[in-house]
């Protein structure tokens, strides 16, 4: 069983173990968020974190209920205006290389003010060990969990492992796995995990996964695949935007876990910008599912885009096409936009970023 762990001089630590997966999340038919479990402790210890962070005015704006409209048309894009972010969020760093180098000097994780930890996550395996963010096991390596101060949504956080390692903006195994661990931790089907490369709108150079609660049901959750190494759990999209999809339930997860690690250090190795994004989501299938497989929400999908890179300083006033965006999900800053934007606009928006298929037909020949 999960347990919280207090010491006065150290942060909150959550103690898991597999045990603590919810394996039964199913996703209602009759509403759009369809949360049928009760709140797990993982979300309860985030949601009351986050929620005591915000009271005490440790975030830069306070965030209340988005205007959220689903954008008319087949793809169900879900559309929040968040202008505070626009305005208030911290000017993102100049990144010039998918492998930057880490640096000290440039706004990371050891320089924020020690309130805004939640808890660090530790798992606590039969063996004693973990995997540490090198990838071997050795004794437990943590997963610190921050606000992001400048929130996209409710619950909005920042997975960050071991912030004293000075990692640069490449995903490590373990940062994968724990991200598909948090996911299934949750029992809110809302509950996203996500990631962007440097390259591909990553706003600092230091390892780190963003989590938050979306209480809307993304067409990603259920879209077609089509198999390409099924076993090892990876398939791909067969809707736009054209992409990689791999599916684990809690028994698999280490293994999709080094999956996508081969996938995504075979993108960092080929100077290949890239998006991830981890979810709820039924079963792979190349068809339309049943009612019974539609609503299963027992495994988590994992999304990887190839893109080609953007580089330089982000545009804050430009629509950034990262991970919420890929996935459906599009947060925006003004609101001649979110009012004006159809579904057509924002297909012409990832076309122009040219999420490649080249480069995603490249990545199918993996194994």
């Amino acid at each position: 069983m999960s347990n919280l762990k207090a010491d006065p001089t150290m942060p909150l630590q959550y103690v898991y173990t597999n045990q603590d997966f919810v394996t039964d999340v199913r996703r209602s038919t009759d509403s759009s968020s369809g949360m049928a479990s009760p709140p797990a402790k993982f979300d309860t210890t985030i949601q009351a974190g986050w929620a005591d962070r915000m009271e005490k005015g440790l975030f830069r704006y306070h965030l209340g209920n988005l205007q959220t409209r689903i954008l008319p048309g087949s793809r169900g894009y879900v559309a929040q205006l968040n202008i505070q972010r626009g305005i208030e969020r911290r000017k993102p760093q100049e990144i010039l290389s998918i492998q930057q180098e880490f640096s000290a000097k440039q706004f990371n994780f050891n320089k924020i003010n020690p309130e805004e930890i939640i808890f660090e996550m530790i798992k606590d395996t039969e063996r004693g060990t973990a995997l540490h963010h090198s990838g071997q096991l050795q004794q437990p390596c943590r997963m610190v969990v921050l606000v992001n101060v400048s929130p996209l949504e409710f619950g909005h956080c920042l997975f960050v492992p071991d912030p004293s390692c000075c990692l640069p903006q490449v995903l490590t195994r373990f940062a994968i796995q724990v991200g598909i661990e948090s996911v299934l931790l949750s029992s809110d089907p809302g509950f996203r995990v996500g990631f962007n490369s440097l390259g591909a709108f990553a706003s600092v150079n230091h390892l780190h996964l963003h989590g938050y609660y979306l209480d809307h049901e993304l067409k990603i959750e259920s879209m077609p695949v089509k198999p390409l190494l099924p076993e090892r759990g990876f398939y791909r999209l067969l809707d736009f935007p054209a992409g990689l999809l791999f599916y684990t339930e809690s028994e698999e997860l280490e293994k999709v876990a080094r999956a996508i690690c081969e996938v995504t250090d075979f993108l960092v190795d080929g100077n290949i910008a890239h998006n991830l994004f981890m979810t709820r989501g039924c079963p792979p299938c190349d068809h339309r599912q049943n009612e019974k497989n539609i609503c299963s929400r027992k495994g988590v999908r994992i999304a990887v885009w190839p893109r080609i890179s953007c580089f330089g300083a982000k545009e804050e006033s430009s629509f950034n096409v990262a991970l919420c965006e890929l996935a459906g999900h599009l947060p925006f800053k003004n609101k001649k936009d979110y009012e004006l934007t159809t579904e057509k606009d924002v297909i012409d928006i990832i076309q122009r970023n040219r999420v490649s298929a080249m480069k995603t037909q490249q990545c199918n020949v993996y194994g």
